[in-house]
């Protein structure tokens, strides 16, 4: 029997964090007419400010 979380996943859109981020640490995310930017830090995580 498949995870629980993989019906959850055919219904969203994955996008794997190298395909969006294409070799670069930061990206800038718009969204209801502001910005925001999406880091990986040093460490590996993701950080979203504003």
């Amino acid at each position: 029997m498949p995870p629980a979380h993989a019906e959850a996943d055919e219904a969203l859109n994955v996008l794997s964090s190298e395909m969006l981020f294409r070799g670069t640490r930061a990206l800038v995310i718009e969204h209801d007419g502001d910005r925001y930017v999406l880091r990986i830090t040093r460490n590996g995580k993701l950080i979203l400010t504003k």
